[in-house]
């Protein structure tokens, strides 16, 4: 059986460093943080309080108050990503066969905002439950795929994924296969991620992953750093339409770029920890590369997981070196989280938008915020320190990794008829 090949026909974005797709990518390659003081809920006993919150954002601006009182922030970013990604693709769905067009999406927590608020409520109470009925459909996670088939009337494959910071990589390399396999012509994928609230930044405290550099917010994310201390939460959404190649020709649409592999594997370590050595890491590569029918030497561009993390950073970079040879040192490689934040479950979907525009536009953004070398790193390895770079990016593999020792990797190239 032949595969069919599939090519990217729309994107949309919410992130902390641009509302929309032009923004967040401007603020890609102008180096710009995300980060600042927490303004949702009052920080003052909490370790750290500053994260990277999506800014000037209201949901009535997009949706009706009503629809939007019934939706938790998750699904709201989902919906909002989706409308511009859709409009961006230039897609009439009334023109379409709408039962082979599905949404599959990741999300890593879903309505933690929701949970928390029906919870707290129910604890000031006298023991009575009196829930919203809207609870549980605002919290799961498979919601937010169900909506957006609900808005558009699709009615193909429609399910989440869920693998931790991973979930929207995973949900990627679904609608690939999906498409590839013949099962759809068309696929709205993604993800979403809402935790910047008391629950969200307590519980990643008490694990102590996040950086608590409270007196300079905005250089907090410090990917490959020497004094890097963990990651700074991040929230938004990223759509990333994926369509037939044939399917998209026939309708005139435009074509960012192919999506040509996706690679899975599992650390089989540690809950939270990556693997000392980056096995898991390397394999996910591995297994990408040999999916998409690429080698090292045609890779010029790697969008690293790259939290921010002392143990997470070394590992992928152990396992790029390992993996790529002297092919790594041609290579650009950068962690966009050190502008975004770390917007887990949906970290895979703008990331996936960084490389697709990287290839587009020949441009590799930066990872910010370096200051001091750590001597863990090789020094001939090209970081993209503190300033985008141009030069051609014939192909950008983006890596996700999840807790519980997920692992997902996926290949754009230069679209070529």
């Amino acid at each position: 059986m032949e595969l069919k090949r599939v090519v990217v026909t729309g994107l949309g974005a919410l992130t902390p460093i641009g509302n929309n797709v032009p923004d967040f990518w401007e603020g890609l390659t102008n180096g710009v943080s995300g980060a600042a003081p927490i303004k949702g809920f009052n920080t003052e006993k909490f370790k750290t309080k500053f994260a990277c919150e999506v800014k000037n954002f209201n949901p009535e601006d997009f949706l009706e108050k009503k629809e939007a009182r019934k939706l938790d922030p998750f699904v709201q970013y989902a919906l909002v990503a989706t409308d511009e990604a859709v409009k961006d693709g230039g897609f009439d769905f009334e023109k379409l066969d709408t039962n082979r067009i599905g949404v599959i999406w990741g999300a890593g927590i879903g309505g933690l905002k929701t949970f928390l608020d029906e919870i707290s409520n129910f604890a000031k109470g006298d023991g009575t439950p009196r829930y919203n009925p809207f609870f549980i459909p605002k919290m799961i996670i498979d919601i937010a795929p169900g909506h957006i088939s609900i808005k558009y009337g699709l009615r193909g494959p429609n399910f989440a994924t869920v693998s931790a910071c991973a979930s929207s990589t995973n949900a990627m390399i679904d609608a690939f296969n999906y498409i590839r396999l013949g099962m759809a012509d068309v696929i709205i994928s993604g993800g979403s991620e809402a935790i910047i609230n008391e629950a969200g930044m307590g519980g990643f405290n008490a694990m102590h992953a996040l950086s608590t550099r409270n007196d300079d917010p905005q250089t907090a994310s410090r990917p490959f750093d020497k004094d890097r201390d963990g990651f700074v939460a991040g929230e938004g959404a990223g759509t990333i339409i994926l369509e037939e190649l044939e399917h998209a020709k026939a309708r005139g649409a435009k074509i960012y770029a192919e999506l040509v592999g996706g690679g899975m594997s599992a650390d089989a370590n540690h809950i939270t920890a990556p693997h000392p050595e980056g096995l898991g890491a390397k394999m996910v590569m591995t297994n990408a590369l040999k999916d998409a029918g690429l080698t090292t030497a045609d890779i010029d561009y790697i969008n690293v997981h790259g939290t921010s993390t002392p143990l997470g950073d070394i590992s992928e970079t152990k396992a790029i070196a390992d993996l790529f040879g002297e092919d790594a040192y041609r290579l650009n490689i950068s962690s966009t989280k050190s502008m975004t934040g770390h917007l887990l479950g949906a970290a895979g979907a703008i990331e996936a938008i960084a490389a697709i525009l990287s290839v587009q536009n020949d441009i590799v953004p930066p990872t910010i915020n370096h200051f001091t070398d750590d001597p863990a790193f090789d020094p001939k390895l090209n970081f993209t320190f503190n300033k985008a770079q141009k030069r051609e990016v014939r192909a950008a593999l983006s890596n996700t990794f999840g807790f519980g020792g997920h692992n997902a990797s996926v290949i754009f190239k230069k679209y070529e008829d």
